[in-house]
């Protein structure tokens, strides 16, 4: 019913998905690795929070309520 449908693999997608599948056995720590880790898993985090927390704070002291704590 569905026969003669065969597929043409494309080497690029071959490539790309194997590296993908293999990444946890290929990966290695660079300095660059360390430097987004540390922006995008640590600092932006971090700032986020803090932007929040002021922003509450903010609001505390237009209300003149004690600041909430956090954490």
């Amino acid at each position: 019913m569905g026969g003669g449908m065969e597929t043409n693999k494309n080497r690029w997608i071959e490539d790309w998905s194997t590296a993908r599948e293999n990444l946890e056995y290929n990966f290695r720590w660079t300095r660059r690795n360390l430097a987004l880790v540390g922006i995008f898993g640590v600092a932006i985090p971090v700032l986020v929070y803090k932007g929040i927390v002021r922003e509450f704070h903010m609001q505390d002291e237009d209300a003149g309520r004690p600041y909430r704590k956090f954490l």
